[in-house]
């Protein structure tokens, strides 16, 4: 099984004109997206606050978040960004990908619509 990839644009709700444009790995084992600290702070996003997360390897970590839109695939959705490493990886999460209404095809490697959004 590959990796699954997307262009995702993330605009600052408070001056839609100010955004950035990245391919986002698809990491439906992460609930919250990942962008670099220097690419949210140049569209003028800032910290909101601090969440507790566990890495892959079990490891605690306490990192900085905002919140934003994101537009993938023709959808936009709010979602809560992770402040990354300037070198990180951007990641697009899980509750932002089921909030647009997709899930992974992992045979085909591509985002697939869902036939309806749960609202139960």
């Amino acid at each position: 099984m590959g990796a699954t990839y997307v262009d995702v644009t993330i605009r600052n709700p408070a001056d839609l004109q100010q955004s950035w444009t990245g391919t986002f790995l698809v990491d439906t084992g992460a609930y919250d997206s990942l962008v670099p600290r220097a690419r949210l702070e140049a569209i003028g996003l800032k910290p909101k606050g601090r969440r507790e997360y566990t890495l892959a390897d079990g490891t605690g970590i306490s990192l900085e978040i905002t919140t934003a839109d994101l537009e993938f695939e023709g959808e936009v959705v709010g979602g809560t960004i992770v402040y990354g490493e300037d070198a990180a990886e951007p990641l697009l999460g899980v509750t932002a990908l089921e909030s647009g209404g997709f899930e992974v095809d992992p045979r085909n490697q591509e985002l697939k619509r869902l036939p309806a959004i749960l609202l139960k």
